[in-house]
């Protein structure tokens, strides 16, 4: 080897092969901290490498790749062979040995190689446990100080996946121990003297800890806060209040650990130095070194992967032995696989399901199968021992799991065996592998009893290989840390991790995004009525979602969490107790109200005091007799009453002034031997939600009292109408870098009348992160994290400029990258298994625009969510010129909620369904008017005449009617009943013009437009409508024009020129349910059920609200006729009769 720039000998390293086979191996005399290392081709030729792997060892055996970002195993190398390239190690190594793997060279040349490394020294105290009698104990002299925290430091490696690291015990029998379970790190909590303490499970970090690799763990403590950190992975957390003042009394090393430990420092005492110097306060019995013991393991990365080795037997023999080791993820992958001769058969043993199982097949049958074990894919070891003797098989596992079976055929071997797999059939001997390659490690390999010396099979002095990589086991735990967020639970496979988030309330490759909306307003929007949500403050972010009540019915969409008592209660005495204190537990945790609240525009929460000699607050200086506590946490001291404002220590009736006495500020100071109230809602969003409640003056004879705290109420949502409008293209706002280094979700709406803009922009170094409008009908969401650029696209068959709300959201991970469109299906791409998946960016974020201030946006961008957080676009645009706050035109998206001819109101922050031209109500015009009516109850609408003129006079008429000229009449209803006939509207003019609409064999409309001829019938085709189901019933009457008088008669009251239709008609009943009635604008049900008092309604008999015209199954039937040149002067509107 040369160093760089070396013109000396052969210019460099360049062995006799280029293949992946070989390897340069530096041995640095001693273990040193290794922090870059620079590579350059060979002097004076063609040959450089391209890329290589590295890897490290104290030994020379048990090797260690190095891995950029946990995932990077390769480094990329040189372009020619002058220049140099340098890697700084993220993570500085400690090794003694480096070994470069040349992976791919110049292929106009060979494997050449100068190289230098760069590193500090290194200094340590190293000791060994042999797991029975060494022990190292370190402890305090009673009465020292206590620092303000505690630290424990220490490396340690072991070919051993259990065992007591560390233990710190205290006094009064509290300990903290640090212990390998299944080569997991656990740290564990003892309360107890006994030998089978109370023991509690605080932390588990790390994984595949028995690999033989030095494991770095620091343990701090201060306070109740602890923080435990295994290798580069940290966990911070909470223990009891009682460790707080513990004082340590010992820290020791447990007899049944076996493998080393190097510099155990506790709080800056290095105490393997101070045990060499024996020191009086550290006893043990302990080896000053490193005592490894030398365990050989192979890799089988797949797929190509497979181990070849003769048999050591040298005479076929009707008897064999086969043991070795493995560890892998995989539930499925050939283990063993070899020729059976005398039979022509084939041995296969493999993992199918996580389970061992061997099969012999000749000619596609399976003459024998056994299976053992469960669960083998659970990244521990596993042995296996596969036996024929005396005739019998035998397949044992972990020395416990055994199968037997009797063949009733000879079973031998030939002269070869295959390991994790087999050759290509155009390679070498025919195999055709059925079960998949084994990816995975194994080690302690035996033939006949005899141990494999895997040195000889790399060194190709014995059997052969594929694809292997030697003395080393290079298993990574891709759960560990998990990337699974939200609580979603991880499982791997050897090259890729799966998060399962059923439960979770998230959803994604690694649980990153909430499937809930983040607020009762957002619900709405999407088309929902009331009823019950999950919702999800802050997305994506930590806080979970929450279960509250959505009340769609007002106009303001409100959003109601509950606690455990908001019923009015009567406050009950108790002996010997001067003072009543209440506490209020809410359905939502703490972090999760405090959320709800900040983001909503208004909150409120009524609180109620009904009393009867018994006093509030009695005076505005001095203590009052009753306060509540309400705010975050435990809440602070409030003296003001529902109603007042905080710090006023009044009530409602102090602020109006309209209290019962006027010496007093609250109606129940006034002390006064009958029931009054005081009450109102508390509107202060600092000072809520009410937490407790503290009553002072409930227990003197007479005194009587009731309270009530209602649930917390809010409304408005300030992050989803947070918008900003671009009208130039060169217009954009600027926010901090936007740190989603691991994953990241967008999402956002917008609106334009542009063909394409870039939405957001984020760089990095070379790295970043873009969406954009690309054209009319396409977003294009694109990044690179150092792998190259990916870009993900989605197609919309709608144009997307069409000055409609769209709403996007995108999301990256490690694991892959989405976007979603509307309602469009989400596209993916997957990111590469072993590539970079860190981003890195560090210029400002742009929204609107780019930081070359081109192909900006131009329309509006509204409710932007970054990982959870709503960037607030209107506060940075109020400073920003070329951008407005704000963006109105809601109608254009949402007006399609308002059914029922609902008709959409503009607001600034959205808009809101007007039902007043409606025959139905509700938030979106959608919930029906309905009621029961018996055969005495009818109910009429009058018209209100505007004049005593006749037809030709020009007075405009009431406001009931806006428009004078009828183009047409619409009429429509909902029945349900089982009677017939029956007469379900009447409606009548002045000149004995009239409709009335019938149930009998048909349902009949009977038209009678001119009094000087006969009715017109309308019948409908369908029959035997009086069967309890619910129909619905329209007539539309066309005509030039209608003009509208009014004319007081009714139906219901017979006259003497009333013709026989008439007369037949009035004698008719209804009994059953009408909804939803209509004519034209005017819904006289709806008048009548809703708005009896101000409106022209007669109600005889009795009428009840009802939800019998509900039913989603309503058999619509329309009757059309066309009546051309006709007049029609309504002045009666009746049902019933």
């Amino acid at each position: 080897m040369s160093p760089l720039y070396s013109h000396s000998g052969a210019g460099g390293w360049s062995p006799l092969v280029s293949d992946r086979y070989q390897w340069l191996q530096v041995d640095l005399g001693e273990r040193i901290q290794i922090t870059a290392i620079a590579t350059q081709g060979r002097y004076g030729s063609s040959d450089w490498l391209t890329s290589y792997l590295l890897m490290f060892s104290d030994t020379g055996h048990n090797w260690k790749q190095y891995r950029q970002e946990d995932s990077i195993g390769f480094f990329p190398g040189n372009s020619n062979a002058d220049s140099v390239v340098q890697y700084n190690l993220q993570q500085p190594e400690v090794a003694r040995f480096l070994r470069l793997i040349p992976l791919d060279w110049n292929p106009n040349g060979r494997i050449g190689l100068r190289l230098e490394t760069y590193g500090c020294p290194y200094t340590s105290d190293v000791v060994s446990l042999d797991g029975r009698s060494s022990g190292l104990a370190y402890r305090l002299s009673p009465g020292v100080k206590q620092t303000s925290k505690d630290v424990v430091s220490l490396k340690f490696k072991t070919l051993r996946n259990h065992g007591t690291l560390l233990h710190v015990e205290g006094h009064d029998g509290l300990s903290l121990s640090l212990e390998l379970e299944r080569g997991k790190l656990l740290l564990l909590l003892k309360q107890g003297r006994t030998s089978s303490p109370e023991t509690h499970r605080l932390a588990s970090l790390g994984s595949l800890l028995d690999n033989q690799q030095w494991h770095h763990v620091i343990l701090e403590q201060r306070n109740t806060q602890l923080n435990l950190t295994v290798d580069k992975h940290a966990e911070r957390f909470q223990i009891p209040a009682e460790f707080s003042l513990w004082d340590i009394k010992q820290v020791c090393l447990k007899k049944d650990f076996h493998g080393c430990l190097e510099n155990l420092q506790f709080n800056g005492l290095n105490l393997i130095e101070m045990a060499k110097h024996k020191d009086r306060k550290v006893t043990g019995n302990v080896t000053f070194s490193c005592l490894e013991s030398i365990s050989i393991a192979i890799t089988f990365p797949g797929p190509m992967s497979f181990l070849q080795l003769p048999w050591i037997t040298s005479t076929p023999s009707e008897a064999f032995s086969v043991g070795f080791k493995f560890r892998t993820w995989n539930k499925a992958g050939l283990l063993v696989y070899f020729n059976v001769l005398h039979r022509g058969g084939v041995l296969w043993l493999y993992l199918s399901d996580a389970r061992v199982r061997l099969e012999i097949i000749k000619e596609d049958r399976t003459l024998l199968e056994l299976r053992a074990g469960s669960v083998l894919n659970d990244g521990q070891w596993h042995s296996v021992d596969l036996t024929f003797k005396h005739g019998l098989l035998t397949i044992m596992v972990d020395n416990e799991s055994v199968a037997h079976a009797l063949p009733s055929f000879p079973v031998n071997t030939g002269s070869h065996i295959f390991l994790g797999g087999c050759p290509a059939e155009d390679d070498g001997p025919e195999c055709r592998n059925p079960f998949g390659v084994f990816q995975g490690c194994m080690r302690h390999i035996t033939l006949e009893r005899q141990p494999v010396d895997l040195i000889m099979v790399q060194q190709r002095l014995l059997g052969n290989y594929s694809q292997l990589q030697i003395d080393m086991c290079g298993m990574i735990d891709r759960c560990s840390p998990s990337h699974c967020e939200h609580g979603g639970r991880c499982t791997q496979s050897w090259s890729s991790f799966h998060c399962n988030c059923s439960g979770s309330g998230y959803n994604g490759a690694t649980c990153h995004s909430s499937v809930y909306e983040q607020s009762c307003e957002a619900y709405k929007h999407n088309g929902n009525t009331s009823g019950h949500f999950y919702i999800d403050v802050d997305g994506s972010g930590p806080i979970q979602p929450q279960q509250v009540y959505c009340n769609m019915t007002e106009e303001r969409t409100w959003m109601v969490i509950q606690h455990n008592n908001t019923g009015l209660t009567r406050v009950q005495p108790s002996h010997g107790v001067s003072q009543l204190s209440v506490h209020f537990d809410y359905a939502s945790q703490e972090e999760q109200l405090l959320a709800a609240i900040s983001q909503s525009e208004h909150c409120e929460q009524e609180l109620s005091y009904q009393c009867r000699m018994s006093r509030l607050l009695n005076a505005l200086e001095g203590s009052p007799f009753s306060w509540w506590l309400g705010g975050p946490g435990q809440g602070r001291v409030q003296t003001y009453w529902g109603g007042a404002q905080p710090g006023s220590q009044q009530c409602a009736c102090g602020l109006q002034g309209d209290c019962v006495d006027p010496e007093h500020y609250c109606n129940c100071d006034a002390d006064r031997d009958e029931w009054t109230e005081d009450s109102g809602p508390l509107t202060h969003k600092e000072s809520l939600p009410v937490r407790s409640l503290v009553l002072g003056d409930v227990h003197r004879p007479g005194s009587e009292a009731a309270y009530r705290v209602g649930p917390l109420r809010c409304h408005g949502d300030k992050n989803f109408w947070n918008a900003a409008f671009f009208d130039k293209e060169t217009s954009y706002l600027h926010f901090p870098t936007f740190h989603a280094e691991l994953s990241a979700d967008i999402s956002f709406l917008f609106k334009t009348t542009a063909s394409s803009g870039v939405f957001l922009e984020n760089l990095g170094i070379r790295d970043f992160i873009r969406i954009e409008l690309s054209s009319s009908t396409q977003v294009l969401f694109s990044f690179d994290v150092g792998n190259g650029p990916l870009e993900v696209h989605v197609e919309s068959s709608i144009p997307l400029n069409d000055d409609r709300w769209h709403q996007i959201r995108a999301e990256r991970n490690i694991k892959e990258a989405s976007l979603r469109l509307d309602d469009l299906p989400v596209v993916t791409r997957e990111a590469p298994l072993d590539g970079h998946f860190h981003l890195q960016l560090n210029s400002q974020l742009f929204i609107g625009g780019t930081a070359s201030r081109q192909k900006g946006f131009q329309g509006c961008i509204r409710s932007l969510q970054l990982n959870g957080v709503t960037l607030d676009l209107e506060e940075r645009a109020k400073i920003t010129p070329g951008v407005q706050p704000g963006c109105p035109g809601h109608c254009s998206s949402y007006g399609s909620f308002c059914q029922n001819q609902g008709r959409c109101v503009e607001r600034t922050n959205g808009f809101h369904c007007d039902c007043s031209l409606s025959a139905y109500t509700g938030v979106f015009c959608q919930t029906v008017v309905s009621a029961v009516f018996k055969s005495e109850t009818s109910v009429s609408y009058t018209f209100k005449d505007p004049h005593r003129g006749g037809r030709n006079s020009s007075a405009l008429p009431s406001s009931i009617y806006s428009d004078l000229t009828l183009r047409e009449e619409n009429v429509s209803l909902s029945f349900r009943t089982s009677q017939s006939p029956a007469l379900l509207l009447y409606i009548s003019s002045y000149y004995r013009e009239y409709l009335a609409l019938l149930i009998n064999k048909h349902s009949e409309g009977i038209y009678r437009l001119d009094s000087s001829r006969e009715a017109d019938v309308l019948r409908s085709s369908v029959s035997g409508l009086a069967n309890g189901q619910l129909h619905t019933l329209t007539i539309r009457r066309l005509s030039d024009s209608v003009s509208v008088q009014v004319k007081f008669n009714t139906l219901c009251k017979e006259s003497e020129d009333m013709d026989a239709d008439l007369a037949w008609l009035a004698s008719l009943s209804f009994t059953g349910c009408l909804s939803a009635v209509c004519f034209n604008t005017i819904s006289p049900l709806k008048a009548a059920l809703l708005h009896p008092d101000n409106s022209p309604v007669i109600i005889s008999g009795p009428l009840v609200k009802s939800n019998c015209g509900s039913a989603a199954s309503a058999n619509p039937h329309v009757i059309y006729s066309i009546y051309s040149q006709t007049h029609m002067f309504f002045s009666d509107l009746s049902f019933h009769k």
